[in-house]
């Protein structure tokens, strides 16, 4: 049998134990330290490019820890309206949750397969109209692929509706130049295995002040306050970085570029491999004003062109291959957990859902895999 081809693994940069082993040496294994503090410095290096005022992060344990903490940091609690995209990973929306807040779902648009800033705009006129206006905003650059910034941006202005970014997979992507991770009042990242970059679990958030990111700090080491014995006046969360994941995140950014040019190739090369196949669409951003790290290429099919083949249908045929494939996000309005909260628009969300397959897109596949991926997908769509 072939040896697996993974949608996405982590591939090591190769200076990740440096920084680990320094760890050991210093004792520091633990949720602080150098690793910690150089991570944090390394991503606020990169994502200050082009921007003309300074932002924070703060490392955290995971991505979902980061939109928590960004709810709170935003007001959000107990009955609140949070407006998120439906399409999708549950991670964004459950902090809602966990706010105790509740999640309003949004459809998306067939550009971006994002947030739909129509039905944004019309969901907030009818919450209002309800006498209930909407607290946050969350909109997520799905696979790597920017949002509509702009146009999300002016709604969420003129009804003065602070933005939550998921950046989750976007990390190296752009609009009009700027790096995502900062369009949104408060921005979150992700470096879960199966990240562009990975500290094996591990998010970070992105903060506009230090003393915001100094309150995300004390907000995830169990907000104690400062006595010389452990007191707290307000709830907190184990959510901070352990020095260890910062330092394999150290090694990891030093080739991040270096990973998502190797994703944007292997996107080149099923576009490639498609435009012989009239049945499949290979999204890509829809103009330069967008750059996509192409985290996963992400492909949808006509079934009126493909005699009857679904994605379904191929996903279990490369998995009979050993190559996982994965479908795109169920939305969250059609989750047993959400079925019952709001959710505004037509069934863009679902269509894609039914439609779409996400494809290995992993930086360390080799040419060989890429070899398999294509008789593969041939053999499935009977291409010679």
């Amino acid at each position: 049998m072939n040896n697996k081809i993974w949608l996405s693994s982590p591939h090591m940069g190769g200076t990740e134990m440096k920084y680990i082993d320094q760890a050991f040496e210093d004792n520091l294994i633990t949720p602080f330290g150098n690793n910690v503090n150089a991570f944090e410095n390394n991503l606020e290096d990169y994502l200050f490019k082009g921007r003309d005022e300074r932002i924070h992060v703060a490392a955290l344990s995971s991505g979902t820890a980061a939109i928590h903490l960004g709810l709170i940091l935003l007001g959000i609690s107990k009955g609140d309206e949070v407006l998120i995209q439906s399409h999708t990973h549950i991670a964004s929306a459950n902090p809602i949750l966990y706010a105790g807040a509740i999640p309003i779902f949004i459809d998306s648009e067939l550009d971006t397969f994002n947030i739909c800033p129509v039905i944004l705009e019309e969901a907030i006129k009818d919450r209002i109209s309800k006498g209930k206006k909407p607290k946050a905003i969350i909109a997520v650059h799905l696979y790597g692929n920017p949002y509509k910034v702009d146009e999300v941006r002016d709604v969420a202005n003129r009804y003065g509706i602070p933005i939550l970014e998921d950046s989750a997979e976007a990390l190296g992507s752009s609009y009009k130049g700027r790096y995502c991770g900062v369009f949104g009042d408060i921005s979150a990242l992700s470096f879960n295995g199966n990240k562009i970059i990975t500290t094996s679990g591990g998010g970070a958030i992105i903060v506009r002040t230090k003393e915001l990111k100094d309150r995300t700090i004390f907000l995830a080491t169990q907000a104690r306050d400062n006595a010389p014995y452990y007191q707290h006046s307000v709830v907190g969360y184990n959510y901070r970085m352990s020095n260890i994941s910062a330092g394999i995140g150290r090694g990891q950014i030093e080739v991040l570029e270096k990973h998502i040019a190797i994703r944007r190739d292997i996107h080149e090369f099923y576009r490639t491999v498609f435009s012989e196949i009239d049945a499949v669409n290979v999204f890509s951003v829809p103009d330069d004003n967008y750059f996509s790290n192409y985290w996963l290429t992400i492909i949808t099919i006509d079934f009126d062109k493909s005699m009857g083949r679904t994605p379904e249908e191929l996903r279990v045929f490369l998995e009979s291959n050993n190559i996982e494939s994965r479908p795109f996000w169920k939305p969250m309005h059609l989750q047993p957990l959400y079925e019952e909260f709001p959710y505004y628009g037509e069934k863009i969300s679902e269509k894609l859902f039914l439609s779409g397959l996400c494809l290995p897109s992993g930086s360390n596949m080799t040419e060989d895999d890429k070899k398999r991926i294509k008789i593969s997908l041939y053999k499935f769509f009977n291409i010679r």
